[in-house]
């Protein structure tokens, strides 16, 4: 499990953005980031962003930003743009399609889960299927074609109830085609930038690992 070093809300001001951290609380008006748009600490209400950062600073903020975002230690996130780098192309898109197509972050794209970390539960705690076979390693990389499902114990379970209400509401990704009333979702194409929402940019991130 993602241990960060500050609380959510916190870590989302020292980002000056919303990452989504908290679920629906991040849609309400009672998110510290909309209420307190300053960074935290002792000497945050006299900071200001108006500063834009350049070179080093820029490339350590928007990988901090991508870290807390899919909720990942710095060894694990350092793997993935390994990873990236020695594939032949865009490190930057190569980057972006292994971060989203984690299973932990699928589940959450596809309405299961209100955030990152409660998907990351409902898979290491068993409870999701991949092709009718539990996976519950929340880094499991999902293939195009692959169906997603909950035991079906959990179906029964005021969480499946819950899964339910909430993906009669839920327009998924483009990506992503979802059945509520099975409770059953299918990767139908890589994702698409379009619909990633992603707040960070890979290309510092890149170069920040090249130094």
């Amino acid at each position: 499990m993602f241990m960060p070093f500050e609380p959510k809300c916190k870590q989302c001001r020292r980002e000056g953005t919303k990452l989504f951290l908290k679920g629906e609380k991040c849609f309400g008006t009672k998110c510290p980031v909309v209420r307190r748009t300053y960074p935290p600490g002792v000497h945050g209400p006299a900071q200001t962003r108006t500063k834009k950062l350049m070179g080093f600073a820029r490339q350590l903020r928007e990988k901090q930003k991508a870290r807390r975002v899919y909720r990942l230690k710095e060894y694990q996130f350092r793997n993935y743009v390994e990873a990236a780098q020695r594939r032949k192309g865009d490190s930057g898109q190569f980057l972006k399609n292994m971060l989203e197509m984690r299973l932990d972050n699928v589940v959450y794209r596809t309405g299961f889960a209100t955030s990152r970390d409660q998907a990351r539960q409902l898979v290491g705690h068993g409870l999701i299927r991949v092709n009718d076979k539990k996976v519950n390693i929340p880094s499991y990389q999902v293939s195009v074609g692959d169906a997603l499902t909950f035991k079906d114990a959990t179906l029964n379970s005021k969480i499946g109830e819950e899964v339910k209400k909430r993906l009669e509401k839920l327009e998924p990704p483009s990506w992503i085609t979802i059945n509520p009333t099975r409770v059953e979702a299918k990767v139908t194409s890589t994702p698409r930038e379009e619909d990633m929402g992603l707040i960070f940019d890979t290309q510092p991130i890149i170069e920040y690992y090249s130094r």
